[in-house]
């Protein structure tokens, strides 16, 4: 297997992020395949609304719990998209202390109204779905059922792929489980989860103050409902907060690999560069980058840059040779808008992926998109199509 192959074999997630239209559900879908090619019990995840995800895999809908793609290969191949209120809901269920609490904060008015639509929860709930994933299903021992990461071979699946949202969002993705514990940690949420007596002890004349006031702007019933609501996760948050430690460790982890995936256009590498910048920040390198969408040169090196002979003018040879001439200029400034990102990611390899005659809606799409990403796409010069640009789902 080639060093683009232990992003599938020696990983047990791996994080495909970039903006949007770039191909990025597209190739997360295509890794996983390859995954399942290579004996991995691998499963592609979309925390991206659009249902880019089934269009690819040449599904009518993808669900909140793992579909089985069935298929002619080793390992298995998995496939899922996050429904927030879903995942918010089972998470209450799991984790609540008692039937009781987690009846109440289903019932709860604000929970039902915020639990699908909260700024920032749909980015949590994933990484709570990732994490419940990585964690999912001990198999018994001895039935490994294909080459796994250490220490990871009895698990549901050894192999996790994360499609992620256009790149700001996928910040908030990453910054999610620190978002979270910093809002356990305030002082106002410390003080609406407390039991009652001692939270009328604790709260503060200005805070009851504060209370009222809002009770006058928005309705004594809508501060009631969100006081019940947060009360009703008494005794959970430790819970949340150790989560959301575990799922820091587990996007650090040297099992966890990031992709990130562009296009050659100058705002999708900006948002790439961008996102490449705010990695280095966490202290997180980039894997590999994936490069979607280039056109071919058409033609050996020699020949760029009016080194060939010129046919006669006015000829059908000379239109076919200036249309050539233009497919290599478009080419080559594609290679130039990339080689800033190129050299940020260092030394991270570069994969380019062809622009394909048609978009990806089954199995065998992925498999020719799988080709170029893992090294099998003919030419890494590009002379036949391999440095073209990949079609298929706009993720």
């Amino acid at each position: 297997m080639s060093g683009r192959g232990q992003l599938v074999t020696g990983r047990s997630i791996v994080v495909c992020c970039g903006s949007g239209g770039v191909g990025k559900t597209t190739t997360a879908a295509a890794m996983a395949l390859e995954g399942a090619r290579q004996g991995r019990r691998a499963c592609v995840v979309t925390i991206d609304p659009a249902k880019r995800l089934a269009d690819a895999l040449g599904l009518d809908a993808l669900a909140n719990t793992p579909r089985k793609i069935e298929g002619q290969w080793p390992g298995e191949l998995w496939a899922m998209m996050l429904d927030t209120k879903s995942t918010f809901d089972d998470l209450v269920l799991r984790y609540a202390p008692n039937k009781e609490q987690a009846e109440g904060i289903l019932r709860n008015r604000l929970y039902r109204n915020l639990s699908g639509a909260l700024s920032g929860t749909q980015e949590y709930m994933a990484m709570e779905k990732l994490y419940e994933l990585h964690e999912d299903g001990v198999t018994p021992p001895g039935d490994e059922g294909g080459p796994g990461v250490p220490g990871k071979e009895h698990t549901r699946f050894d192999l996790i792929v994360v499609d992620t949202p256009p790149t700001r969002n996928a910040l908030d993705f990453l910054d999610a489980p620190r978002r979270l514990t910093r809002f356990l940690d305030n002082r106002i949420f410390r003080l609406l989860v407390m039991p009652t007596r001692a939270y009328l002890k604790a709260v503060s004349v200005a805070t009851q103050t504060f209370l009222r006031a809002v009770s006058r702007v928005v309705g004594g019933e809508v501060v009631g409902d969100a006081v019940a609501f947060f009360r009703a996760f008494e005794g959970m948050e430790q819970g949340f907060r150790d989560r959301a430690g575990r799922v820091l460790e587990l996007l650090s982890d040297q099992h966890t690999a990031f992709v990130l995936v562009a296009a050659p256009r100058r705002d999708a590498v900006e948002e790439a560069m961008f996102f490449a910048e705010k990695l280095a920040e966490g202290d997180i390198r980039v894997e590999t980058l994936v490069v979607n969408r280039l056109h071919p040169r058409f033609g050996p090196p020699d020949q760029a840059g009016g080194h060939a002979p010129t046919p006669p003018p006015g000829t059908p040879l000379a239109t076919l040779y200036g249309n050539l001439a233009q497919f290599r200029d478009v080419a080559e400034r594609e290679e130039r808008h990339f080689v800033a990102l190129a050299a940020r990611v260092a030394p991270a390899p570069v994969v380019r992926v062809p622009f394909l005659a048609a978009d990806v809606h089954d199995i065998e799409g992925l498999d020719r998109i799988s080709d170029h990403l893992f090294g099998r796409g003919g030419d890494p010069e590009g002379r036949d199509g391999a440095r073209g640009g990949s079609a298929g789902a706009e993720g």
